[in-house]
């Protein structure tokens, strides 16, 4: 059974989360253009041994808005808030939550154990500068396949043929993909066209890790470091660079799997397969 509450965060803004499962505490937190419910397979796959709390970021879903002073710090008070209020010690960060993930872990050394799936650091100006404002223009213009083709040539989410497509083709192709995620979506699953938005933000958050990498040489929570083969390099090339750096971690690359792998199975996902790996790690003494 899943259940609906809340927890306040630092600056007053409301986090909803689900709650689901029996055991000890884990908070799954969800990555770019997602809500909670996007990973809510993944949750039900390891309710049987923990109790998972999955949280709408802030400006998603059930949660309140971004505000004024929004970026890293803030999501890392979301997070703290919730572990505070639910006392679990656990947490599996996907994408841009991984980063959120392993922020907090710095910033709370009672958090035990930490899964971080892809989180995309922008190592040595890995990221282009300047992206947000086009972004931002064509997103205030309604034309959200534009938007969403400028936002995922930046962070480079597509596959390597993408970077050399013309651009109204990509725009096309994406209006098309947008339809048929429409029609496809279950009862609860956002769609990209709602999440477009969210894109600007996760893209603030990216930012804020330039020339930050040292920084997780103090993390003491032991951190499993979870990919796919298939996902993109750059993506790969953190986790190799975070392995070099985190004091205690291991790392999975998941054959066959790429960015999509923590999803839900409508979404491409692979949840039952990513949440074997995360439970092994989970269960291990």
């Amino acid at each position: 059974m899943i259940t609906l509450d809340e927890v306040t965060s630092k600056d007053g803004t409301t986090i909803t989360y689900d709650r689901l499962g029996d055991g000890p505490g884990l908070v799954v937190l969800h990555g770019v253009m997602q809500t909670g419910h996007s990973n809510i397979e993944l949750a039900q796959a390891l309710a049987s041994d923990f109790t998972c709390y999955v949280p709408d970021r802030r400006g998603r879903g059930r949660s309140g808005p971004y505000g004024p002073d929004y970026g890293l710090q803030r999501e890392v008070e979301d997070l703290d808030a919730l572990l505070e209020a639910t006392g679990a010690q656990h947490v599996v960060g996907v994408s841009s939550g991984a980063i959120v993930t392993l922020r907090t872990a710095l910033a709370r050394p009672a958090l035990r154990k930490v899964v971080a799936f892809e989180p995309p650091l922008d190592l040595g100006g890995s990221y282009p500068a300047g992206w947000l404002d086009r972004f931002d223009g064509e997103l205030a213009a309604g034309r959200i396949p534009a938007a969403l083709v400028t936002g995922m040539l930046a962070t480079r989410l597509g596959p390597p043929v993408f970077h050399v497509m013309p651009r109204a083709l990509l725009e096309l192709l994406t209006a098309m993909m947008l339809k048929k995620q429409e029609k496809a979506a279950g009862a609860g699953e956002p769609t990209y066209r709602e999440l477009a938005p969210t894109l600007h933000y996760d893209g603030q958050v990216v930012a804020e890790t330039a020339a930050d990498l040292d920084v997780y040489r103090s993390v003491q929570a032991e951190v499993l470091l979870l990919g796919g083969t298939k996902s993109p390099a750059h993506l790969r090339s953190v986790l190799t660079a975070l392995e070099g750096v985190l004091p205690r971690a291991r790392r999975v690359d998941m054959a066959g799997l790429d960015h999509s792998a923590t999803s839900n199975a409508a979404m491409r996902g692979k949840p039952e397969r990513v949440a074997e790996e995360i439970r092994r790690f989970l269960t291990a003494p």
